[in-house]
């Protein structure tokens, strides 16, 4: 029996909205995914990493006429996103303005709503407008995207610790290993081909979690743990 259409609000988000001539070459260059992928009716997710590749922020790209939306983060994760590419920005036609607080909800089973959540189908659409219908909780959506081994940002992946390899960010379409050069391109390159990671992010049962293994985020009877390959 297939499942009626509904949506889920999602916590502490934020918009940077992104004007002028040089946005997507600016973008381009600091971004582990390719903004050439992007078009008003498909997002891209990417990240930010620093020079030696390890994770700084995530985000859904949006292209609304000549602005660019990255839908990110809240509160304090949002300010230092804009701080860290207004410190890139340098003398680019490019300017940033913050959205704190920017609704933000998944909708399922109705596939003319909203636009694809990039990383995976099973997670539905997006959309920033509410829609007409019925709402369930956060834990809905959560216990899907734990389900899927897919990371939600700093609540999985630590800031100047963790690497695109440890997420299988790759798997989750953040990450084009054929753009060529980004801030970090050259470790995640080089994890990737070489098999460099010894832990990864896998999905485990809380009262089944592997020795030595850490727990990031959780949701009923399953969390996000970095384990041992």
């Amino acid at each position: 029996m297939a499942e009626n259409p509904f949506y889920v609000n999602l916590k502490n988000r934020a918009t940077l909205i992104l004007k002028g001539a040089d946005c997507r070459d600016f973008l381009q260059d600091l971004i582990t995914n390719d903004i050439n992928r992007l078009s008003p009716k498909s997002p891209i997710y990417a990240c930010l990493l620093t020079p030696q590749g390890k994770f700084l922020f995530d985000f859904f790209l949006h292209e609304n006429g000549d602005t660019i939306l990255l839908d990110c983060e809240g509160g304090e994760r949002v300010q230092a996103l804009a701080k860290k590419l207004n410190m890139y920005r340098l003398r680019k036609d490019v300017a940033l303005e913050i959205e704190e607080n920017t609704p933000v909800y998944a909708v399922f089973n109705a596939p003319d709503i909203g636009t694809p959540d990039p990383r995976s189908p099973e997670l539905g659409n997006r959309i920033f407008d509410k829609p007409d219908l019925p709402e369930k909780p956060f834990e809905e959506w959560d216990k899907r995207r734990i389900t899927l081994t897919i990371p939600d940002g700093s609540r999985d992946l630590i800031p100047e610790k963790s690497t695109m390899d440890e997420a299988r960010m790759d798997q989750i379409n953040a990450v084009d290993y054929k753009k060529g050069c980004y801030v970090g391109q050259e470790l995640t390159a080089r994890m990737h081909y070489r098999g460099l990671g010894k832990k990864h992010l896998q999905t485990v049962k809380l009262d089944a979690i592997p020795g030595k293994a850490e727990l990031r985020s959780k949701c009923g009877d399953i969390g996000i743990a970095l384990t041992k390959s």
